[in-house]
């Protein structure tokens, strides 16, 4: 016996060499010592590296990994071993089970299904939530293919995601600690499909390398139901509105027959600006619904002003200039995502304050009616009225053209001017 067995088991040498080996051998594992030490022995097969516990003099039990070989010693038939003290590694490989255990009781009770795919996007691991949510055994999930557990369109997304991701490892740029989330469809067992959200991230080796795909599902199937069905509403409503606003129209063209389809040209005009200027497609939406509906507030001045084909008088004129606050009160109330009375009040407001009905200035004018009033300019003279024949489209982007800046937005000006003389724009002919 060598120092380091005393080192081990806590003995002296002369205590150890008046012992059998196996009095310090746990008593739960001496049987398969002694027994593995006698078919040594007897020249029996053993297997010559084995673990097992000892007890240490001081009483501590450790655990010793043996090497053990047949030999001749003194002309006897003798076993020379060797002893590595394990005790640390055992303990670890312990507490790294136990971790493990904790882990997976806390994984595997979690409602969202936790899911691990190696780099050919092949399921390695699924949590049993996997049935809860999609109908399917964890065996069943792990021999299914990819494109077995989601849509086309699903994996279209998944597929495009990794390879950006993949091209960012190439290129060295990708983050490791990045996680992406998206919403995908998955198939159910029953023939049904569920949204999730999922949230995946990359699991790399010691080295950095890329070596799987951790990801974590929940379930949303309610939550996209809820909110088509809230789309489906806003639809709806929209629809609804829509009819309201064209009910609307129709009702002030039918008093002033003479600036029949005004509204409507002058809406699209807008929108044609609005959109050459870059604006959302959602305030386009909100100028073409102000547009249709922008002189609304005739509906309280008189017809006959409306038709008077001879020059109005400075009285008349001031009744006619009501109709911007009219339409304003008609609309205030309304429920809108857009500020449909306030384009309406403003659409003939003017950049130096000598519009009305307020006398607004510069950006105190909302852009939707600063867009609108171009565009209800433009239409106006070029059109017919009662009082004047057309004067046409060239007299009216003149007009604009002089006045920007002064009268009329800058920006508004220079994208109207765009469409008619180098996009080819025209407002459509009434008369045709």
């Amino acid at each position: 016996a060598n120092s380091a067995v005393t080192e081990i088991t806590g003995y002296t040498k002369q205590e150890i060499l008046a012992m059998n080996f196996w009095d310090f051998v746990h008593p739960d594992d001496q049987k398969i010592v002694i027994e593995r030490g006698k078919n040594r022995q007897q020249g029996l097969p053993v297997t010559g590296r084995y673990e097992f516990r000892i007890v240490a003099k001081d009483g501590r039990v450790k655990w010793i990994d043996l090497s053990g070989a047949t030999v001749v010693y003194n002309g006897q038939p003798a076993g020379i071993v060797s002893v590595l003290d394990i005790t640390a590694r055992k303990q670890a490989d312990e507490a790294l089970r136990e971790s493990e255990k904790r882990y997976r009781l806390l994984v595997d009770k979690l409602p969202d299904l936790v899911f691990v795919l190696n780099m050919d996007l092949k399921t390695i691991y699924v949590t049993p939530s996997v049935q809860t949510l999609f109908g399917f055994t964890q065996e069943e999930r792990l021999l299914q293919t990819v494109d077995q557990q989601m849509t086309p369109e699903s994996l279209e997304i998944v597929m495009n995601t990794l390879a950006r991701e993949l091209e960012l490892e190439k290129e060295g740029r990708s983050d490791p600690n990045r996680k992406i989330m998206m919403e995908l469809e998955y198939y159910h067992k029953d023939g049904s499909t569920r949204w999730v959200e999922t949230i995946v991230s990359g699991v790399r080796d010691e080295k950095g390398n890329l070596v799987a795909v951790h990801g974590v599902n929940r379930d949303i199937t309610e939550h996209k139901k809820a909110q088509e069905e809230l789309h489906r509403t806003l639809d709806r409503l929209n629809n609804a509105m829509n009819t309201t606003i064209h009910v609307l129209a129709a009702a002030v063209e039918a008093r002033d027959p003479y600036t029949a389809g005004h509204q409507t040209r002058a809406a699209n005009l807008a929108c044609a600006i609005a959109a050459e200027m870059g604006i959302s497609r959602d305030k386009v939406d909100g100028i073409g619904m102000a547009g249709s509906i922008h002189d609304i507030g005739k509906l309280s001045v008189p017809a006959a002003l409306l038709s008077k084909s001879s020059k109005l008088t400075s009285v008349e004129f001031s009744l006619i200039k009501e109709h911007a606050e009219k339409g304003y009160e008609m609309l205030k109330d309304v429920e809108s995502s857009w500020p449909l009375a306030e384009i309406v009040y403003q659409h003939h407001e003017r950049l130096n304050g000598s519009g009305y009905p307020r006398k607004l200035k510069e950006e105190e004018i909302l852009l939707e009616a600063r867009i609108l009033a171009v565009a209800d300019v433009v239409e106006a003279m070029a059109s017919h009225r009662p009082y004047r024949p057309a004067l046409g489209i060239e007299a009216a982007l003149e007009e604009i053209e002089k006045n920007r800046g002064v009268l009329y937005d800058r920006s508004v000006v220079e994208a109207c001017l765009t469409l008619f003389r180098k996009k080819g724009y025209h407002l459509p002919d009434l008369s045709a």
